[in-house]
C-alpha cells in the first residue's frame, strides 16, 4: 500500500489523506491553500479540513484567516489505535456470548486475511506447533514464532534454509514458495497456497478430526523422509 491508502486504514477518506499529507509537508494550510496544493476543489477542501479537526488529525489555528494544523503522525496513530483499543473493550464486553466453533471446513480467501489466521492460531496456541512453509513466509511469521519459543511451546518447523529460530526444531528441505500448513495443538489445521497480490491465495482452515489426523500423518513422513535422506546423505 502506498501512503495515502495506509493513512485511510486509519479512518481517513483518500481526500482527507490527500490534505492531511500537504498539511505535513507545508506545516500548516488555510483552506485556499490547501485547495491549490492538492487540485481538491474549494468545497470538498473545506469538507475534509473539518473532518480532519473531527477525528483528530489537525488542529484549528485562528486568526484573520483559519488555518489548519496537522498533528504529528505518530501523535495521531497513537490516537486512533487508543480509541479502537477502548472499543474493542466495549464489543467484548457486550457482545452476545459466542457458540462452540463450527466443525466444518472453512475456506479463507486473501493473501492477508490468511497471515491473520496464522498469526491467530500462533498466539492462541497452548501446547505445541507444526508449521511447513517457505523460508519468505516464515520471516513474516517470525515475530510471532518467537513468541511461541519463548513461551515454552514445542515449535517445529519445516522449511527452507537459511531460516533460523533458536528454540525450535528445524527440518530442512526444498519448499514450494507458495504452500504453506500449520497445526496446533493437534486441534486446529490450516493448509494451503499464500501468492503475491496478483494471484488469489486460498487455504483451509478446519478442527474436524479427521483433518487434522491425516495432517498430523503427512507432516510426520515428511520429516522422516527429511531424516532418512539426511542420514543417507
Amino acid at each position: 500500500m502506498d501512503l495515502i491508502e495506509n493513512l485511510m486504514e486509519f479512518h481517513l477518506t483518500r481526500q482527507e489523506a490527500t490534505i492531511y499529507v500537504a498539511l505535513i509537508t507545508q506545516g500548516k494550510l488555510n483552506g485556499y491553500e490547501a485547495a491549490k496544493q492538492t487540485g481538491i476543489s474549494r468545497s470538498n477542501t473545506y469538507t475534509a479540513l473539518a473532518s480532519l479537526v473531527d477525528k483528530g488529525a489537525a488542529y484549528l489555528m485562528e486568526g484573520n484567516v483559519t488555518s489548519y494544523v496537522p498533528i504529528p503522525i505518530e501523535e495521531f496513530c497513537d490516537n486512533r489505535l487508543r480509541h479502537l483499543k477502548q472499543v474493542k473493550e466495549e464489543l467484548l464486553k457486550d457482545m452476545p456470548k459466542k457458540q462452540e466453533e463450527i466443525e466444518g471446513y472453512l475456506t479463507i480467501e486473501g493473501k492477508e486475511h490468511i497471515f491473520n489466521k496464522m498469526e491467530t492460531m500462533i498466539l492462541n496456541a497452548k501446547e505445541r506447533l507444526y508449521i511447513s512453509a517457505s523460508e519468505p513466509i516464515l520471516k513474516i511469521l517470525l515475530p510471532t514464532l518467537q513468541d511461541a519459543v519463548d513461551r515454552d511451546l514445542k515449535v517445529v518447523i519445516i522449511t527452507s534454509r537459511p531460516f533460523q529460530l533458536k528454540g525450535a526444531t528445524l527440518y530442512y528441505t526444498e519448499k514450494s514458495e507458495y504452500q504453506i500448513g500449520l497445526i496446533v495443538d493437534s486441534q486446529y489445521v490450516l493448509t494451503g497456497d499464500i501468492y503475491e497480490e496478483n494471484k488469489e491465495s486460498t487455504c483451509l482452515y478446519s478442527k474436524k478430526q479427521t483433518l487434522v489426523d491425516l495432517f498430523k500423518e503427512s507432516m510426520r513422513n515428511e520429516i522422516k523422509l527429511i531424516e532418512l535422506t539426511r542420514f543417507n546423505y
